[in-house]
């Protein structure tokens, strides 16, 4: 099945059917908003602007520090604005007692009745208990804690009394877009209200100053303590690092200590030295042990001597002049002789000089032996040394390393210390009025103006939404497009609400064929003649889905507007359980369709009443214990099909579909079922259950008739489904 769409129509109808609803609401909704305003108490604001920000200097270099985003900030200081450690200092700012008065004005105070009778019952039964003894009894019983006093509630203080209501009233937000932070406080009093924020403002300041210097005396008490603490240990320190200095004469040794490095490093390289030097010359004297004499010459060494060379210089020269003479002399010339002896001579001395020359590498020799043994005698001394003193070194450094921490934690500690005394004046929050509170001209509450436009637009939409919410919660069959969305069978007619406390319905349309209910009727005549393409059912049940419901009315009525078109009409009264045609047309009831289906009256003619030319009827009869078992014997079925040779159309009324199942049972002999309900009373639940008990037995339904239907209640202005006619139709 389809829903069909909601358009906007739909909610102008909810509207319009509920407009008492809405209309209602309203008006109790703005003459409370307007009583409520014009009786409260004005109250006047007081507004003060600080700035807090975060202390960004960075000690005394006031060297600017990175600050991380801390969403908390604000919400911190707003909550440390509304202490009580600020709140007792406004209230200490103030005349408590003052201030007391403006705020809780004096005011004699009644008792009520209640209380009075309240005060007489508990001094009544006092009296009674103690005459009955059961006082007694539980003092005896309780005598510990009779003797224990009570403890009385000690009223509070004026002060105390303040301090609420100054923090209650305490608002602080921020200014949008800015660092600015709005503080203010309502009161009736516009100069209480202007005092009292200023009063904060400057409370909450001091606050900050009293918090910074607590923590900064704490920090430099508890650097006091730690810096003494220091100073002792950097005092033994240094006395244990002078008596060491003084026991092991670490003055002298200090100076070794840096000389001994240099020396062992100069020895070191003489030593090498040495070795290279001894090296060489043990080389040159092996040659010289292993040759001849007359080979010393070929040694480099030896060559190289001065005095050797010389000589040899001089023996070339005195042969060069022994050949010039043996040029002009002989060998026996005394020059020659004195020649050849002067080269003699010379050979002997280079002879000499190579000698000495040998001796002279042998000296060399030795010497650089003992140069080399002194030297490795010094570097194992100055080795031994330097590892006796660094020894003392090591514990010296210890001692050192030790004075100096000491000196630095102290140093640092009187740093910190009086760095934090120069700066403790300086908060990590700092706040600046930027403007002060002023005495306001008007009251803050109430805004009557505003309050009024609320109340107009909270009593207009709060009742559309009240009647959308009964709209929701209302299940019932309402309209015809309601039955045909949701059930898909067809709406013949729609029976207007009849009001009337001088006729019943049936009356009117018996006596007043033109009136605006006949009309109804007559539509729903025509939809039941019109209903089937060959011919109209001649056969029709009038049934409801709870009792109530107009069934009997509907039946009496349609079979009356039958009638007025010159047809034969038969109404059945077929609720045997509780009988109401007979009322209707005010006929006894003695004999009638339970007569005859129990075999009371075996004549038809005997349970027909005749009311008109083509209108008759057959009451309910007297009411029988067993009407299904009844209704279920062939009699029923064998009756309607005389009937039926008699009469044009007959109309059977049955009891509720819900309550029993005589309207299943008379369901099997008609043409069709006309169903009745009550616009706006009968549930779409109970619709849809009686609906599928007629499905299942499969059971001719004609169509549903809305009964009691109000167009303008359920926004409708239209009739649907009826047709008027000229009252001699």
């Amino acid at each position: 099945m389809n829903e069909r769409e909601i358009h906007l129509r739909d909610y102008l109808r909810i509207v319009n059917k509920r407009k008492a609803t809405i209309l209602t609401f309203f008006i109790l909704t703005l003459l409370v908003v307007i009583i409520a305003t014009f009786t409260a108490t004005p109250m006047y604001q007081a507004s003060t602007k600080v700035i807090i920000e975060r202390n960004t200097a960075g000690g005394l270099t006031n060297s600017y520090t990175y600050t991380p985003y801390d969403p908390e900030f604000l919400e911190t200081q707003y909550q440390l604005i509304k202490s009580a450690a600020v709140v007792e200092k406004v209230v200490k700012k103030l005349d408590a007692e003052k201030m007391y008065d403006l705020f809780f004005p004096e005011k004699e105070e009644d008792k009520s009745y209640i209380a009075s009778a309240k005060e007489w019952f508990a001094e009544q039964m006092s009296s009674l208990k103690q005459m009955a003894g059961i006082e007694t009894f539980f003092s005896s019983k309780d005598s510990l804690e009779n003797n224990i006093p009570l403890k009385m509630k000690i009223p509070p203080t004026k002060a105390r009394m303040l301090e609420d209501v100054i923090k209650s009233g305490i608002a602080a937000e921020p200014v949008a877009n800015s660092r600015v932070v709005q503080l203010s406080f309502m009161s009736d009093n516009p100069a209480v209200a202007t005092r009292v924020v200023n009063s904060v403002a400057q409370a909450y300041i001091d606050e900050l100053l009293d918090m910074q210097m607590e923590v900064s005396g704490y920090s430099i008490g508890w650097m006091k303590k730690k810096s003494e603490i220091q100073r002792e240990r950097l005092e033994e320190s240094e006395r244990d690092l002078y008596g060491y200095k003084k026991k092991h004469d670490i003055v002298t040794i200090e100076d070794r200590i840096t000389v001994l490095p240099e020396r062992l490093s100069d020895l070191s390289k003489n030593l090498t030295q040495a070795e290279t030097r001894r090296k060489e010359l043990f080389a040159v004297y092996e040659q010289i042990k292993n040759i001849k004499k007359d080979q010393l010459e070929t040694i480099p060494v030896i060559v190289e001597n001065t005095s050797v060379d010389a000589i040899n210089k001089s023996i070339l020269a005195a042969e060069q002049k022994i050949s010039e003479l043996s040029k002009k002399y002989g060998s026996k010339h005394p020059r020659m002789i004195t020649a050849k002896n002067d080269l003699q001579g010379l050979k002997s001395k280079k002879y000499k000089e190579l000698e000495k020359a040998v001796q002279t590498i042998k000296n060399e020799y030795q010497l650089a032996r003992s140069n080399e043994r002194d030297l490795k005698e010094l570097v194992d001394q100055t080795k031994f040394q330097a590892a006796r003193l660094g020894e003392k070194s090591i514990q010296l450094d210890i001692l050192k390393r030790k004075v100096e921490t000491n000196r630095f934690l102290y140093d640092a500690l009187v740093k910190k210390m009086k760095e934090k005394g120069i700066t403790e004046q300086n908060q990590s929050v700092n706040v600046w009025v930027i403007e002060k509170a002023q005495i306001p001209d008007f009251p803050a509450t109430p805004r009557k103006k505003r309050n009024i436009l609320l109340g107009i637009i909270l009593g207009l939409f709060g009742g559309v939404g009240i009647a959308f919410f009964l709209e929701y919660l209302d299940n019932t069959v309402k309209t015809p497009e309601d039955v045909e969305e949701k059930f898909n069978i067809p709406v013949i007619s729609t029976i207007d609400l009849f009001k009337s406390k001088n006729e019943t319905i049936v009356e009117n349309v018996l006596n007043d064929p033109s009136s605006l209910t006949a009309e109804n009727f007559k539509g729903l005549r025509t939809s039941i003649l019109l209903s089937s393409a060959d011919k109209p059912p001649k056969i029709l049940l009038i049934t409801s889905m709870t009792p109530g419901e107009g069934k009997s009315s509907v039946c009496a009525c349609l079979g009356a507007t039958i009638a007025q078109t010159g047809k034969k009409v038969l109404i059945i009264g077929g609720d045997m359980r509780r009988p109401t045609q007979y009322k209707n047309f005010k006929i006894e009831n003695k004999v009638g369709l339970s007569s005859f289906l129990a075999g009371i009256s075996p004549a038809i003619e005997e349970i027909v009443t005749r009311l008109d030319k083509n209108l008759h009827i057959i009451p309910s009869g007297p009411i029988p214990p067993n009407p299904s078992e009844l209704l279920s014997s062939t009699r029923l079925k064998a009756i309607l099909v005389q009937l039926g040779k008699i009469y044009d159309m007959i109309l059977i009324d049955s009891p509720p579909l819900a309550s029993v199942t005589d309207p299943l049972i008379i369901s099997q002999h008609v043409d069709g079922v006309v169903i009745v309900t009550w616009a706006g009373k009968t549930t779409q639940e109970m619709l849809g259950k009686g609906l599928k008990q007629l499905e299942d037995i499969s059971a001719p339904i004609t169509g549903l008739v809305l009964n009691r239907f109000s167009a303008k209640k359920s926004g409708y202005y239209y009739n649907y489904g009826d047709y008027y006619y000229s009252s001699d139709v």
